[in-house]
């Protein structure tokens, strides 16, 4: 009593419902606006609205002349976006980024509670809002812009290509069949996020007109907040008891959830998910994730869940693969259902997936080709399969995602041993079906005689070599002594002098031994471009005799000329490459085996006429440095050195060039005007090797 006494009663306030814009009325709450944006102007000001979607634009009008607005910011955006061309097409038609457009969001699912309110002469109008709708600054403007970047890049390349009159490549192309729509696949495919994008996208647009704050329209229309009777009969939803009225103003907390937007099917929360049963549980996290170690799932589950059971339901939607759980592959492609790709049903595309998944029992990396060949899937759905449980390496292959889980293998040898027998059976379908070589089956081997994952950390491999290298150290001792003692005799019966020459014999190291039986074979022939049997030309203590270094320069320049002769301009990478397969046709003991640096190639190169081009490549660039090195013949005593000459300085201005100002400048340097076949034909003759 005493909290109303000192709260006193000043004022009885009338308060009225309005329904002449039940429906009709929304709230839209703006950004905070810049200074030089005008809200009321309306001279170059639109909006347009979707009412099924309750999505609004405005185009609203920029104040170009205030001072606060950037004349040169402006005027860049706009030719970005529209170019330098201006017609009907175009955004900004001033030049002038002018305008504005704002695209709305509902800031809330259900605004039954909120109102619009008038007071007026001690009377309160309350009109029921239909909406509230937040505006936000929409930047399609950039993606313009980005559009027409593109557009130009691909006129340039086309501009570039010497081919344009070349006829089109044959390309295969893949006919489908569909098949009926099961009703089923409708509910998926009309709850899918594509086609509710679709059918909100096939919503035409309603234009509005817009009209200023002191317009006479906008006078008239704001009388229809008011109430247009007093009497009670308009009001009665305002005439409630006290606890009706309390009910009203604080209803009970119920989850509408007729109003919760859809989520796709195939979206849970946590806390939704642990409401389901532990066998749905882990199928649908298996499903989602696809490859899971046993203790992540676990983790996933939440505490207080029993391993025993999770270890038995999980074995019924997934398969172990290098100590990991797989999804299997009819839960991602259930019966009656078809590739999204090729259309290919569900039983064939789960013998291929199966493919896959036994490779990965037998080896950490998969190639991609091998797969396909067997398979003989799509591209696409080969793909799709690698993706849930590998990542692909750049010139290596397609390796498993996750690492062996060691763990798993030593607690649980049963459930390991279990999944063993479960692979030889799907292996024996897959022999069947697939005709399964013997070079297919040899990794199974390996893996039935050691429970050990053929991945082998660097320590292991080091270890490894050690062990083997002191077991043979003996052998390999006397093997040494015995070849010593064999070059001993051979000097003493030959009495051959050589002066000046000390070979200096390295100690041996037990400590640190290489191990090099792993890489036998690999270089075929060749280590760094050399044959191992080098003849009588071997260097003495790095040193090449006096005679040897006339016939090596000479071998080498009559290599480089005659390559340059051939190919005009090349770079190092490529003369390295063509140095190398030369080096190969060569017979044992030729003098070019004595070894080539790098140096002593690029030296041979300039001192045989040739010039290096420093073309000014991109700094993103992914060429290696020898890439970047570019030689050309500076005079080749053809028709086409001053052609060639042109050519070289253009491209030492820029890495990439069209075609007309290739034609505009050979025809001014040259003095003669070439037609385009022209062109084609100096372009293909100078740079058949490099463009």
């Amino acid at each position: 009593m005493a909290n109303e006494e000192d709260d006193p009663i000043i004022q009885e306030i009338d308060v009225f419902l309005a329904r002449s814009l039940l429906e009709k009325l929304y709230l839209f709450q703006y950004p905070i606006r810049p200074a030089s944006m005008t809200y009321d102007d309306v001279t170059h000001l639109s909006a347009k609205i979707k009412p099924k979607q309750q999505k609004v634009e405005l185009e609203m009008a920029i104040d170009t002349l205030n001072p606060n607005y950037c004349r040169s910011k402006g005027e860049q955006i706009a030719l970005n976006v529209d170019g330098t061309c201006t017609d009907e097409t175009s955004t900004y038609s001033s030049k002038l980024m002018d305008k504005q457009t704002f695209c709305s969001s509902q800031a809330a699912s259900n605004v039954s509670r909120y109102a619009a309110a008038v007071y007026k002469k001690g009377e309160l109008h309350l009109t029921p809002l239909h909406g509230i709708l937040q505006l936000r600054p929409s930047f399609t403007y950039l993606d313009k812009a980005d559009a027409k970047h593109r557009e130009r890049e691909a006129a340039n390349e086309g501009g570039d290509s010497s081919q344009d009159e070349a006829e089109d490549d044959v390309k295969q192309i893949t006919v489908r069949f569909s098949r009926p729509e099961t009703e089923q696949a409708r509910q998926r495919r009309v709850q899918s996020y594509e086609f509710l994008q679709k059918r909100q996208a096939e919503e035409h647009w309603v234009h509005l007109h817009y009209y200023g704050l002191k317009d006479s329209r906008s006078e008239h229309e704001r009388q229809y907040l008011f109430s247009q009777g007093h009497g009670l009969a308009e009001n009665t939803e305002l005439i409630k008891s006290p606890s009706e009225y309390l009910m009203m103003l604080m209803p009970p907390s119920v989850e509408e959830e007729n109003e919760k937007p859809m989520a796709p099917s195939n979206v849970l929360s946590m806390a939704q998910l642990r409401t389901l049963p532990l066998a749905d549980q882990i199928k649908i996290l298996m499903k989602n994730v696809k490859v899971m170690p046993f203790a992540n799932l676990l983790g996933l589950l939440g505490s207080g869940t029993d391993p025993t059971a999770v270890l038995r339901c999980v074995q019924q939607v997934a398969l172990l693969v290098q100590g990991n759980w797989v999804v299997k592959s009819d839960v991602l492609y259930p019966k009656d259902t078809s590739s999204p790709h090729s259309g290919v049903p569900a039983e064939v595309l789960c013998r291929g997936r199966d493919f896959v998944m036994w490779k990965f029992t037998q080896d950490r990396w998969v190639v991609r080709k091998e797969v396909a060949a067997v398979t003989k899937l799509c591209p696409e759905d080969v793909k799709d399969f690698l993706e849930h449980m590998s990542v692909a390496r750049i010139n290596k292959g397609w390796e498993f995602m996750l690492p062996y889980d060691e763990d798993f293998v030593k607690k649980h040898p049963d459930i390991v041993q279990r999944q063993q027998m479960l692979w030889m059976g799907i292996q024996a379908k897959l022999e069947k079906v697939y005709n399964l070589l013997k070079e297919h089956l040899t990794p199974k081997k390996q893996e039935a005689q050691s429970a050990h994952p053929l991945l082998v950390s660097g320590e292991q491999r080091v270890n490894m070599a050690k062990a083997k290298v002191k077991q043979n150290y003996g052998q390999l001792e006397k093997e040494f002594q015995k070849q010593k003692a064999e070059m001993k005799s051979n000097d003493s019966s030959a009495k051959m002098d050589v002066p000046n020459i000390r070979i200096k014999e390295e100690p041996v190291s037990v400590e640190e031994p290489m191990d090099t039986s792993a890489h036998e074979g690999l270089n075929n022939g060749l280590v760094n471009g050399l044959h191992p049997a080098q003849g009588s030309m071997d260097p003495v203590n790095g040193h090449l005799p006096g005679g040897c270094i006339d016939r090596v320069t000479q071998e080498l320049k009559a290599f480089v000329s005659s390559t340059f002769k051939k190919q005009f301009v090349l770079t190092l990478s490529e003369l390295k490459r063509l140095f190398n397969l030369h080096l190969a046709s060569l017979p044992p003991g030729h003098t070019l085996f004595s070894g080539i640096s790098d140096k002593m190639l690029q030296d041979m190169v300039l001192d045989t006429g040739c010039k290096q081009i420093l073309v000014p490549f991109p700094p993103q660039t992914a060429a290696s440095p020898d890439e970047l090195k570019v030689y050309a013949l500076w005079e080749a005593g053809d028709t086409y050195d001053q052609h060639r000459q042109v050519l070289l300085e253009i491209f030492s201005k820029n890495y990439r060039v069209r075609r007309n100002v290739i034609q505009n400048q050979l025809s001014q340097e040259c003095g003669e005007d070439l037609n385009k076949q022209e062109v084609d034909r100096v372009l293909k003759v100078s740079f058949c090797s490099l463009w």
